[in-house]
């Protein structure tokens, strides 16, 4: 393929991806019963072994395909938008070009959020094909030590077959918190994602419970710089961050299990990859009712929570529509609910 039919290839793209986008707002504005975004394990593995990392092992096999698939159709029976493939290292699963190409079909935006070293050109071209929509890759640190090794270093050829092969969206995330040792490598990791023609943000890592650690104030300063990268359709939820980054609470209506779902590898429905165990409902048996119930459920780990994802599923519910029904306690029953006064 010629470099003009290329540049006009993932431009197209481009339109057609953000097309899609808007539709997603508005379907998600018109109802409130489906999903906004799905988070979907099809192996728990993972190549790396982060030292900040709760969701990972070493042994795990992938998924079979064929239930991969049925998950991805019970999502899209449910009105799911968007999905996005995570793990573990998704990229060790055979068989997942079938798993976006099946997400395409459903007409859902496809996602994957990986480590990125078992990219190469030949591989990049195959997601293009699957019809990869959006790909995110974390970057921890510009050179590897004994916490990750998603590093720059490593990781920077990748990042050039990605700029010179990928036709779907890259964003490059980098981190500050959780021990990270040198909070400036996130400015370069940053510069390097804009200059090869990604978007880029920052996370903050979050404790085991996917709580917040309020940012001393060198990461804090980090944190500010990195916010001027952020395009507008990152930088619109930047009060969610800035209140974690400054050690404040957050006042808003998290709709996990609703707007947001963490399907695990197990196929069982969780508010998120923090908050394992609730409601822990087969993806095959969880209907509009369970989405109705959870869209009302307080959760009680939302004032102090990072896992951004989840608050930008909610974000355009946070206008409308009490949550009438108390956080779950571990001695009640997990379908028992409590109302509370609003």
């Amino acid at each position: 393929m010629s470099e003009t039919a290329f540049r006009f290839r993932r431009q197209w793209a481009a339109v057609t991806r953000r097309l899609r986008e808007f539709k997603m707002v508005a379907k998600g504005l018109a109802s409130t019963d489906h999903p906004i975004l799905a988070h979907l394990i099809p192996i728990r593995r993972c190549n790396l072994s982060c030292g900040y990392c709760n969701e990972y092992d070493d042994y795990s096999k992938p998924i079979p395909i064929a239930t991969m698939l049925d998950r991805v159709d019970r999502l899209a029976e449910l009105g799911t938008t968007i999905i996005t493939i995570s793990g573990g290292e998704p990229l060790l699963h055979p068989e997942l070009d079938q798993i976006f190409a099946r997400m395409r079909s459903h007409g859902m935006l496809a996602g994957l959020i990986t480590n990125g070293y078992l990219l190469n050109a030949e591989r990049i071209k195959r997601l293009n094909e699957a019809g990869l929509d959006h790909m995110q890759i974390s970057i921890d640190n510009v050179n590897p030590d004994d916490v990750s090794k998603k590093s720059l270093k490593v990781l920077d050829q990748r990042l050039r077959w990605l700029s010179e092969h990928a036709i779907f969206h890259v964003n490059i995330n980098s981190v500050v918190g959780g021990g990270t040792r040198h909070p400036e490598d996130a400015l370069t990791i940053g510069k390097r994602a804009l200059e090869l023609g990604f978007t880029s943000t920052i996370g903050i890592i979050h404790d085991g419970d996917g709580q917040l650690r309020p940012l001393p104030d060198p990461e804090r300063e980090v944190y500010r710089q990195m916010k001027s990268f952020e395009k507008s359709g990152y930088s619109r939820l930047k009060y969610f961050q800035d209140a974690i980054a400054d050690g404040r609470p957050n006042q808003w209506k998290c709709r996990a299990g609703a707007r947001y779902l963490y399907i695990c590898e197990d196929g069982l429905v969780h508010y998120c990859s923090q908050q394992r165990g609730y409601p822990g409902k087969a993806l095959a048996e969880y209907s509009l009712d369970d989405i109705r119930r959870e869209y009302l459920t307080v959760k009680g780990c939302a004032p102090y929570c990072t896992v951004s994802c989840v608050n930008q599923s909610s974000y355009m519910d946070f206008w409308r529509d009490p949550q009438i029904y108390a956080p779950v306690e571990p001695t009640r029953k997990k379908d028992e609910l409590v109302k509370i006064s609003v």
